[in-house]
């Protein structure tokens, strides 16, 4: 990183690429450690997976610009491609030259998460001017933390009039059962495999918790939103359950990826913001898996909660 501007500010920079509940959590836990720390926030999300164009902060191309947030000064637009952030840099790698910090093989990534991840428990401050989170810190902050975040970020008005437009139109008057099925379409998965490991058993298990979800006692008559990334879960879904609906979207091919792919351009940001913020305002939540963070707003936002044990996929748990 380049080193010049005034000495005296002091920084914590947020870089993700990643979809937005990972964007939104660790975004998170960067603003604690600014407000703890006294320094500003920088949110930098160039080289979005929701845009083909590199330099471009998404971060104003999904939500609206912020000032500051809950007292911490942020910075969101595009002046980050011209600001040069004051050394020393914590982690230590941000001290390399500029050219030597362009590749970063995964496990220098995972290095750095733990070493951020070690500076906010232990409630320290770093000597380093600039704090450079570039890691995925889910967990790392409180869900206070989570929700000062979501009642400052807010979508842009073109995003949010289309979940106000389909909240009139489907979910006024009803018991909304929200259904979110992280399938990965191909992706490498990761933590989210062992929910995978027999498919036609996922699939089972999802029908069964929307079975009981719909058994539970609804004040209003009861309709099934179903958020996925892949067509495959949309088809066998909708043929057991005729009565489901669907945020119309471009989905990508069979197993060719996520839908977190700068090949769907911006809508495809726009279309997976309109289902993070509808699963928000249903009234139960299915999470298949729960170590997705795409329903992390709905975990702080819905008064119910339906989620497989992750040491025993097969088993329901109700939250409410």
């Amino acid at each position: 990183m380049l080193v010049s501007g005034s000495m005296k500010d002091r920084f914590v920079v947020s870089r993700r690429r990643t979809g937005f509940g990972d964007c939104l959590w660790s975004l998170a836990a960067a603003w604690r450690y600014a407000q703890r720390t006294g320094r500003a926030l920088a949110i930098d999300w160039r080289g979005s997976c929701y845009l083909d164009q590199p330099f471009t902060n998404a971060f104003p191309v999904f939500f609206e610009p912020i000032q500051d947030i809950a007292g911490v000064p942020v910075i969101c637009d595009d002046r980050i491609n011209q600001f040069s952030f004051p050394g020393p840099f914590f982690p230590p790698w941000w001290n390399k030259p500029s050219i030597d910090c362009v590749y970063r093989p995964d496990e220098q990534i995972f290095r750095e998460r733990d070493e951020l991840s070690r500076l906010f428990q232990t409630q320290d401050d770093s000597e380093a001017n600039t704090v450079v989170c570039d890691a995925c810190l889910m967990w790392c902050c409180d869900q206070d933390a989570e929700r000062q975040i979501f009642r400052s970020v807010k979508p842009r008005p073109e995003v949010q009039a289309r979940i106000d437009t389909i909240y009139r139109e489907h979910f006024v008057g009803h018991s909304v059962v929200g259904v979110h099925v992280r399938h990965g379409n191909g992706e490498d998965i990761m933590g989210h495999a062992p929910y995978w490991a027999d498919p036609e058993l996922a699939l089972r298990q999802v029908c069964t918790a929307i079975y009981k979800a719909k058994a539970l006692p609804h004040p209003r008559p009861v309709k099934v939103f179903l958020c996925t990334d892949s067509v495959l879960v949309l088809d066998q879904l909708s043929e057991l359950h005729p009565d489901l609906f669907t945020v119309p979207k471009r989905f990508q091919a069979h197993q060719a990826g996520p839908l977190h792919n700068a090949e769907l351009g911006v809508d495809g940001g726009f279309s997976a913001l309109v289902e993070m913020y509808l699963l928000g305002r249903c009234d139960t939540v299915i999470r298949f898996p729960p170590t997705s963070a795409f329903t992390r707003y709905a975990c702080l936002s819905v008064p119910r909660i339906i989620e497989f044990d992750l040491n025993d996929p097969s088993r329901l748990i109700l939250i409410a």
